[in-house]
């Protein structure tokens, strides 16, 4: 004999009843063209069903009579999923859009990017910010990180880092920034805000982008002096 006792599992109940699990005596009846054909008693209604080969469907349970459809069953279920899906859709943050960066991006690409991304949060949409490190860069990611940390400072009046960016594989930098509420955003800028200079990022990020090209040969260094010149 089994030590827990056993429990009796319920089968759950269908979100529509259909077809004989209705349970009211009087129904109000939409057709399959969606045309109001009034109140009738159930019997009725299934007879009506049947007749087009089609099912009866209590879409409206808690109205005065209960609203019935007729319809095909499996468009019905085709049509409620594919609200379902547009309204999940709508809902804040569920949108989401991604704009990459670079370790040695121009200032005004930084600009440029920054806007899109204050107009995206301000539509309720995610945004995504990457960076992809390229050749010698991959050996100075410190560089990638301010870029990256300095995007998400400028855009902090409108939406916040989901977590601190973060390495995926060895050459894309990552974070997520989601919308701040409405009421605790910023407003939409009719131009967006050109962020402060800092010199330090764009000096570190300019040393990458001066930085020679990897040699072939491993036992070269990136930074070894270059021969003098002759007498």
């Amino acid at each position: 004999m089994s030590r827990f006792p056993s429990r009796s599992f319920q089968p759950r109940e269908p979100q529509h009843r259909r077809n004989g699990k209705i349970r009211a005596r009087e129904v109000r009846v939409i057709d399959d063209t969606k045309r109001q054909l009034g109140i009738m008693s159930l019997s009725e209604a299934l007879r009506l069903a049947q007749s087009k080969g089609m099912d009866l469907i209590e879409i409206a349970p808690t109205a005065t009579p209960p609203v019935c459809r007729v319809v095909d069953y499996g468009k019905f279920r085709y049509e409620e999923s594919k609200k379902e899906k547009d309204s999940r859709s709508r809902q804040p943050g569920h949108k989401m859009k991604e704009l990459q960066l670079s370790a040695v991006i121009d200032p005004h690409d930084f600009r440029v990017k920054l806007a899109h991304a204050i107009e995206f949060l301000c539509d309720d949409i995610k945004v995504r910010v990457k960076l992809r490190f390229k050749g010698r860069q991959k050996a100075h990611k410190e560089y990638g990180f301010e870029v990256v940390n300095r995007f998400v400072r400028e855009a902090a009046a409108y939406g916040r880092a989901d977590s601190p960016p973060k390495m995926l594989g060895d050459r894309d930098l990552n974070v997520l920034l989601t919308p701040l509420p409405r009421d605790k955003r910023g407003k939409m800028p009719s131009k967006a805000p050109a962020p402060a200079p800092e010199p330090a990022v764009s000096n570190l990020a300019s040393s990458v982008s001066d930085l020679p090209p990897s040699d072939p040969d491993p036992a070269h260094s990136a930074f070894d002096a270059p021969p003098a010149s002759p007498g």
